[in-house]
């Protein structure tokens, strides 16, 4: 029986085959998982189709495929399953609409920043069983060549004793604090002797790192900064937000608000809500935003889908739940699908001005940077301590001129100044 990468999603269409489970002779229980993948919108664990015995892996670690390319073989037992042909079948059984595949605990999703890209060739994997030789995985054997480690002194950790990338790396702190040692008892500057560290791309870096440079080498980006006045935003969430965690038992912050008024502002400029498909431009029904979302892994931008019928509770409860699940590794494949803009706060990083990168396709990105305290000249031509705000927008300038890229920021920004101390939420 031959074991093909499943299809999860009409967008989705390759895949990079992380970590097998399993080796050549072992045996397998339906639905036993086999191996853990990673797309650009979610990891999952790919399952056995049937009972049987692993004949053969197809594909190296670290390898991307298309979705269904034949990325094992197995003995299936005939009790189970009787052609081929029934390996869709078994899969969807445990593939549900739902979340497409079993989230890993230990990975995180992709943002949806589409999949295009080139097409590797399958090269089969020799059959050797572990008994006779120890396998190493290509990330692990690459990082033995660069460091001259003879990967026969690691002590692997992994399944049945399999050497794992950590494994390596440990052996390799090991080895370097024996040598610090040893510099410190001959003493001497030999600084000069350290050499640099190289850290191993992992599977989804190397995918942000795609996906990126897709949208600078496509989209022909251009960026403005508008300083936003949200003296009275602040009032309002400082008396209502202990009043919010009490009645809904999440923090209120000023995302929502920016949601909403996001949310607005697309409805009512629609190029900044659509896509560039060379012969026509594709302005988009649904407005989908993007919340990007730091983790230890990577970035994720879970969606919150037809933001613009929600209301400002419902968003925050959203945002909240995303994120959450987003720090947890726990998103569904529903939750990073469909984006039709992406929004980050970049301002809880301490950023006061920033230049993102249009999530590809998508036609513009706006950030939120930090909130302070300026001096500023009002209508009256007096000064006064105000809380200032800067929106930061990059848009496609094959899909807008500067007019509408203004027309949408002013709107978020008149949104926003318009919010005062007494408004209900």
């Amino acid at each position: 029986m031959k074991i093909e990468l499943p299809h999860v999603g009409e967008s989705v269409t390759e895949g990079t085959i992380q970590k097998w489970l399993k080796a050549v002779g072992d045996q397998v229980s339906k639905y036993e998982p086999l191996v853990e993948v990673v797309t650009d919108k979610v990891s999952m664990e790919v399952p056995a189709p049937a009972d049987g015995t692993i004949t053969g892996l197809l594909v190296e670690e670290g390898q991307t495929v298309p979705m269904g390319s034949v990325i094992a073989e197995m003995e299936a037992e005939e009790q189970n399953v009787s052609s081929t042909s029934n390996t869709e079948n078994n899969f969807s059984d445990v593939l549900n609409p739902g979340r497409t595949g079993r989230l890993l605990k230990d990975v995180t999703p992709v943002g949806p920043t589409g999949s295009a890209g080139p097409q590797n060739k399958v090269r089969e994997i020799p059959s050797t069983s572990r008994s006779s030789r120890p396998r190493y995985s290509p990330a692990v054997a690459r990082i033995a060549e660069e460091q001259n480690i003879d990967l026969k002194l690691v002590t692997g950790t992994g399944i049945k004793g399999r050497v794992t990338r950590k494994d390596v790396r440990d052996y390799i702190t090991t080895i370097d604090d024996d040598r610090k040692g040893e510099r410190s008892n001959i003493g001497g500057d030999l600084l000069g002797d350290l050499e640099d560290e190289k850290i191993v791309v992992t599977p989804i870096r190397r995918m942000i790192a795609e996906r990126m440079v897709q949208s600078s080498r496509m989209i022909p980006e251009a960026w403005s900064l508008t300083e936003v006045d949200v003296t009275g935003l602040v009032q309002l969430r400082e008396s209502v937000k202990d009043g919010f965690l009490s009645k809904n038992g999440i923090n209120l912050t000023y995302l929502p608000f920016v949601v909403r008024a996001v949310a607005e502002s697309l409805r009512a400029n629609p190029l900044l809500n659509s896509s560039w498909e060379e012969e026509f431009i594709s302005l988009k029904k649904h407005i989908n935003i993007g919340i990007a979302v730091a983790s230890d892994n990577g970035l994720v931008v879970p969606v919150i889908h037809d933001a613009d019928c929600l209301g400002l509770t419902e968003i925050a409860v959203k945002i909240s739940e995303l994120a959450s699940d987003a720090r947890k590794n726990a998103l569904s494949l529903e939750s990073v699908q469909g984006g039709t803009f992406t929004l980050n706060n970049t301002g809880a990083l301490g950023s006061v001005a920033s230049q993102p990168i249009i999530n590809f396709p998508q036609s513009a990105i706006l950030t939120t940077e930090a909130i302070s305290k300026k001096a500023v000249v009002l209508e009256t031509d007096s000064i006064a301590i105000r809380s200032i705000m800067n929106i930061c927008l990059t848009f496609d300038h094959r899909v807008m001129d500067g007019s509408e890229a203004a027309s949408f920021s002013q709107l978020v920004k008149r949104l926003l100044e318009d919010i005062g101390p007494h408004d209900s939420i």
